[in-house]
């Protein structure tokens, strides 16, 4: 159900705040016979200004009662008074307060129409020279432009921060060219949602068999389905989605393909005799990770030296046995260009990256370390001993010509490294793995590590199941369980699943625990006593810090968005010292924990001394300060300290429970999993495995054996629409094994 709004309108009298970098803004809005304080985006307002806001009251613990507004309407000043009051708060460069009272008093009420349409009236005035007199009326061209374009879009119900985002891409012009085609703003760096867009074609009375509308929906299923995992979809069924999302005709359909095709917006791939159809930026992508792995093929021959006797003195060195598994992985890595190393946990994958870097370092190569997030870098860099780096981190951020953020590494500037090991591949997605491969130089052995029976990245691509199927690139999967961690009930357990079979649920001495419960209400109260009190007393661990509840589902009883509100009640209530802002679904408060849920490269976050940006899908932080006064909230990101405006808080999500899809790549000393009924096609045996595998010390399932003995029958694979497999059997490359 839609929220109702209230409509208010005055006069703004004072700017109390305005964050430059975004739209939001507080003001006083003097509505005749009373004061408001209105808070929201509305773009570049000054004081003079009449505007009509929409919205709701709210009482905020700190600054009391407050308009917070959703929409906004701006009028012109119209009396005398008004109009000079705008003019003297600075909104015209170079028309300060004497001589707004000088303009004003020549012109009156008539002067922002002199200013617009007869502005050389403004050389009769004391004090505006005609070069004075070019600089106002190009200022005032340019911020009556945007103006105009709030309003406009503001009549079809669109925020005033979209009509920024259009105006510094198209500029004057912004108005003629959303007329012609409203889909223009579902584009790259303005991105209106596509629904929003409709709503505007359709009262501007454009066909819904119009080629921009095809054209627009064919773009928006396509990039939906790169949210579900694929890079691309069969022909036939973008037909048969977009039709169906648009109510158009199969003609209609092929007709503007056709024409996408021919101008190389969508990018068509036989595989077979089976037609795909890609979004450009994920077809490049598939293209060039095939052709770099032929290229490599080509450039690193199998040298043929014998390592055994370098391995044996390894061994000695390090007091370490290797077995015969673990002595393959080493001498291949010394001997091939790519190397993907797997293996469940324990099976000494560590113990042989070790030995690897070890081995190429007494041969003088530079070795650096990656990962996909900040978690998995540091619980490889504790692993090793060895500094490790996120991939964003090691490719670096910049900006091109036109401003827009790009990585620093690439073809023409490679990271100076001469192996690079990349742990938690089955994390990497396509488009970031085409930026690492075009930041490293041809030279640069890849030794890439992972767990092929985990789930697939949360991003777009099956990159690791692909490249390992295609047979292109040398696989070494581990599977000895070494004796240390055989006394580990997690790791064998994690084992059984793998293999089909039931965990052993009855230990009650180990660190894999399960507690049967009757009904969702029970594992709910079981979950949140386990995570509240029980865990925290008998371990000492701390609920942020320590302790992560992973569910499988987003809805019901026991799914993520449930579950984040009743331990946020428990854990963070509301407090009259502690602020916070109501988004769209949750109710962010001071000291919650909350997760980035998409990657944005233009967040800034300082770190000691140190200033970097980027904050990626999967960070985990905890909110420091929320200042409803400007508008901001601080995050705490494992010590990178970023600040969020309001409107980017859409980006977030409470983190007490997460997605186990979101704990890819991270460990938490202790997590609780909550397994009672739900949607089947969403309990699988690699979920499971993948979240028993996300504890470090101890694991504990709360739920119905029903379930774990379901998930664990169930071994179906999430189907992604991929053709990486396919380019890379195409390759005429050498045999690798």
């Amino acid at each position: 159900m839609e929220e109702r709004l209230l409509n208010i309108e005055g006069c703004v009298d004072k700017v109390i705040y305005r964050n430059e970098n975004t739209s939001y803004v507080v003001i006083d809005l003097d509505m005749g016979n009373a004061m408001a304080t209105v808070v929201g985006e509305l773009g570049n307002v000054e004081e003079g200004e009449a505007l009509k806001v929409s919205g709701n009251y709210i009482n905020h613990p700190k600054f009391g009662v407050q308009f917070s507004a959703k929409y906004c309407e701006r009028k012109l000043p119209q009396s005398a008074y008004a109009i000079q009051k705008y003019l003297s708060s600075g909104a015209i460069k170079g028309i300060g307060p004497s001589l707004a009272e000088r303009i004003v008093d020549a012109f009156g009420e008539r002067t922002l129409d002199v200013i617009e349409n007869t502005p050389s009236e403004l050389l009769k005035i004391k004090g505006i020279s005609p070069k004075k007199y070019n600089e106002i009326s190009q200022e005032f061209n340019r911020i009556f432009g945007i103006r105009r374009l709030m309003i406009f879009l503001s009549e079809y119900g669109v925020p005033p921060s979209f009509a920024v985002k259009a105006w510094k891409r198209w500029g004057q012009f912004s108005i003629d060219i959303i007329k012609e085609n409203p889909y223009c703003l579902c584009g790259f760096g303005i991105e209106l949602d596509f629904q929003k867009a409709d709503k505007i074609a359709k009262l501007l009375d454009m066909p819904p068999n119009s080629m921009e509308r095809i054209r627009a929906g064919i773009a928006y299923v396509l990039s939906g389905n790169t949210l579900l995992g694929h890079t691309c979809l069969p022909t036939d069924r973008l037909q048969k989605s977009v039709c169906d999302f648009l109510g158009i005709s199969e003609e209609d359909f092929y007709k503007t393909l056709e024409s996408e095709y021919k101008e190389e917006n969508i990018i068509e791939y036989m595989k077979g005799n089976v037609s795909y159809s890609f979004l450009p930026d994920y077809y490049v992508a598939e293209r060039y990770v095939a052709s770099r792995i032929e290229a490599v093929s080509d450039f690193f021959k199998d040298n043929l030296n014998d390592y055994e006797q370098v391995i044996s003195l390894e061994e000695e060195r390090e007091g370490i046995k290797y077995e015969e598994l673990q002595r393959k992985a080493i001498s291949l890595a010394l001997s091939k260009g790519f190397l993907i190393l797997t293996g469940g946990p324990g099976t000494g994958k560590t113990t042989t990256l070790n030995a690897i870097i070890s081995l190429y370092e007494q041969q003088g190569m530079k070795v650096m370390i990656c990962a996909p997030t900040g978690r998995a870098a540091k619980r490889i860099s504790d692993l090793t001993g060895y500094e490790a780096k996120t991939i964003h981190r090691l490719l670096e951020m910049g900006y091109d010509g036109d401003g827009k953020l790009k990585f620093i590494h690439n073809e023409n500037n490679p990271i100076n490294c001469d192996v690079l090991i990349v742990d938690e591949m089955s994390m990497v997605d396509i488009l970031l793995f085409e930026a690492l491969l075009r930041g490293v130089k041809l030279s640069c052995r890849l030794i890439m590590v992972g767990d092929s029976n985990q789930l697939p990245s949360v991003g777009a691509g099956n990159l690791l199941k692909d490249m390992i199927e295609s047979g292109k690139i040398t696989v070494v999967e581990l599977k000895k369980i070494f004796r240390q961690a055989q006394k580990s009930c997690i790791v064998t357990n994690a084992h059984r699943i793998v293999n089909g079979e039931v965990p052993d649920l009855t230990r009650k001495d180990s660190d894999f625990f399960f507690l049967q419960r009757q009904n969702e209400e029970t594992v709910l109260e079981t979950v949140v006593d386990l995570y509240k009190n029980r865990l925290p007393k008998a371990y000492g661990y701390s609920p942020l810090d320590d302790i992560q509840i992973l569910s499988p589902t987003r809805k019901g009883v026991l799914g993520v968005t449930e579950l984040n509100k009743r331990l946020q009640a428990e854990i963070n209530p509301p407090q009259k010292h502690l602020s916070e802002v109501k988004s769209i679904i949750y109710t962010f408060r001071e000291n919650d924990k909350v997760m980035q849920t998409k990657n944005n490269y233009d967040i800034v976050w300082t770190k000691d001394n140190e200033a970097g940006a980027g904050i990626f899908n999967g960070d985990i932080g905890i909110v420091k300060k929320i200042s409803r006064r400007e508008g901001i909230a601080v995050i705490d990101f494992d010590g990178r300290i970023a600040e969020y405006s309001f409107d980017m808080l859409e980006q977030l999500e409470l983190a007490y429970a997460i997605t186990v899809h979101k704990s890819q790549g991270s460990e938490f000393p202790a997590v609780i999993i909550p397994l009672f009924g739900g949607f089947s096609k969403l309990y699988y045996r690699s979920l499971l495995y993948t979240a028993i595998t996300r504890a470090k010390k101890l694991l504990i399932i709360v739920g119905s054996k029903e379930r774990v003995e379901y998930m664990v029958a169930n071994n179906r694979k999430a189907l992604r629409h991929t053709c990486l497999k396919d380019m890379l059997e195409g390759i005429d490359a050498n045999e690798q094994n």
